[in-house]
């Protein structure tokens, strides 16, 4: 059961990593240049993705990173993780699931995916956060470094993401290995920028309509990643 509930979390995760870029990339580079504004003022049309209890977040030292952890009143737990991207308007998600009681006996099993976004307010940009959280992201991409090279980081750095906190809340469509499909409405929160007092951690809050509401925080780390259009000029390597 484990082993298929890690296959169905890995497979979910690179299919919507795989599918975000390609879904960013021609909205950004399709809507108008919007005049230069405060970053908290354009969360409305920026594009982010975001991970929740998955990809890059996920360090083999720290086991609390990956999923998510979320309790309910009565105890049992629901442990979430996946990916998506969203604009401030509308969300495209998806990921996996597993609920468990008190003493680790498990409920249910499944998918997720989004059905709508309700809210997203931003906290502000984090620049810097992923190299500083993620040291493995110096060793690749847009974020490699290397002495005679400074032209290859710095157009990566210009096109690149940009860690972002805040908080969404984005209705959700909970599909059960066993059992009928639910509503629910789950909260991702990523406390970077200009963090509320109330929202000092990462984590998720699920709501399941008619059933429990996982509403204490008790683990896992979210990140949002602000997208930038690239620069219009190609790298030659010399």
């Amino acid at each position: 059961m484990k082993r298929d509930q890690r296959t169905v979390i890995t497979l979910v995760t690179v299919f919507a990593a795989l599918a975000i870029p390609m879904r960013l990339q021609p909205a950004a580079q399709n809507q108008p240049q919007a005049k230069t504004q405060p970053p908290g003022s354009t969360v409305a049309t920026a594009n982010y993705n975001f991970l929740i209890g998955s990809g890059l977040l996920c360090n083999s030292d720290d086991s609390t990173a990956c999923p998510a952890v979320a309790k309910a009143a009565n105890g049992n737990t629901i442990e979430i993780s996946g990916a998506g991207t969203l604009n401030g308007r509308s969300v495209t998600a998806a990921g996996a699931f597993t609920q468990k009681t008190p003493t680790e006996d498990i409920v249910a099993t499944g998918v997720w995916a989004a059905t709508e976004l309700e809210s997203f307010e931003s906290y502000g940009l984090a620049p810097g956060a992923l190299q500083v959280d993620y040291p493995k992201l110096r060793a690749f991409g847009p974020f490699a470094t290397g002495l005679g090279k400074m032209a290859r980081p710095m157009a990566g750095m210009m096109a690149g993401p940009v860690a972002a906190g805040g908080v969404a809340v984005i209705r959700i469509r909970l599909l059960p290995d066993a059992g009928s499909p639910a509503e629910a409405v789950l909260q991702v929160n990523c406390a970077k920028g200009k963090v509320p007092a109330d929202a000092q951690s990462d984590g998720a809050r699920l709501t399941i309509t008619g059933g429990p509401a996982f509403d204490e925080q008790v683990s896992g780390r979210a990140i949002f990643l602000l997208q930038r259009p690239g620069p219009n000029f190609a790298w030659s390597g010399k």
